[in-house]
């Protein structure tokens, strides 16, 4: 009698694994990671530019992104334990369906840097659409500033992995950054820092590792969720001077649309 219990326990518990293996491998949806998303910002985030928000030095930090949300804590938390004094946040949803863009296809994505280059935004002093980042290059470590080639399309993604960058900004000349990418619950995540600091002709005005954007990827039903949160600690006489909540917001959007492009190809 007791091996026939402990038969039909193993049966049930077997139907058990089997049934939330089978509920962990299906995609979320946006109303499961951001259940309380308003219409606006719903509507927002399917658009080609998505759901923007910019949080100044005077504002409270209300991220959509908040506890109730899907989006662990641990990717806000990366920007907002440096305490910025600007904030960012974007959500975009590139449309295609459960399974037409994978986990891949965003690494592979990600990992053409030089394609970075030449991409446009709207300058409002210029009145025209100029190349943000003039030039983009994948350099070989913090400490050398040696030129790499883009790798080749990968076959699979590793568990994670870490790129140094140096752009030439429009406006803040040679910029280097370090991008660290990682599988991250459901997805990809992808943090970029500045690893030396940002200056203004030659005024600093972003210390080093004072500016963090943090970009979230997951495959879900409706396609390809990229969350985005970005901030910096800036002095009050450089937010004086220079629009930085613009400034962030315009080359997070222009990183943001390389990826997406990437993806679709």
């Amino acid at each position: 009698m007791r091996n026939i219990y402990c038969f039909f326990l193993l049966i049930l518990l077997s139907f058990s694994l089997n049934a939330q293996a089978g509920s962990s491998s299906q995609p979320r949806s946006l109303i499961d990671i951001f259940p309380n998303l308003s219409p606006e910002v719903r509507e927002a985030v399917f658009t080609q530019e998505g759901y923007c928000k910019i949080f100044g030095k005077t504002s409270s930090f209300a991220l959509v992104a908040n506890s109730r949300s899907g989006i662990n804590s641990q990717i806000t938390d990366t920007v907002l334990n440096k305490q910025p004094g600007f904030l960012v946040e974007t959500i975009l949803v590139i449309p295609g369906g459960a399974g037409k863009y994978t986990l891949l296809d965003i690494y592979n994505a990600l990992g053409k840097t030089r394609s970075l280059k030449g991409r446009l935004y709207h300058s409002f002093t210029r009145d025209e659409n100029v190349p943000l980042f003039e030039e983009v290059t994948r350099i070989e470590s913090e400490r050398r500033n040696v030129p790499v080639n883009d790798p080749p399309p990968a076959l699979t993604v590793p568990s994670k992995e870490t790129v140094y960058m140096r752009l030439k900004d429009v406006n803040f000349g040679n910029s280097f950054y370090r991008g660290d990418m990682a599988l991250f619950q459901r997805g990809l995540r992808y943090t970029l820092t500045n690893n030396k600091a940002i200056t203004y002709f030659l005024v600093p005005v972003i210390k080093e590792e004072k500016f963090t954007a943090q970009l979230y990827f997951e495959p879900i039903a409706e396609g390809i969720l990229i969350y985005g949160l970005a901030g910096a600690d800036v002095s009050d006489f450089v937010s004086s001077r220079i629009n930085m909540g613009s400034a962030i917001s315009k080359r997070l959007a222009v990183i943001i649309a390389w990826v997406a492009d990437g993806i679709t190809g």
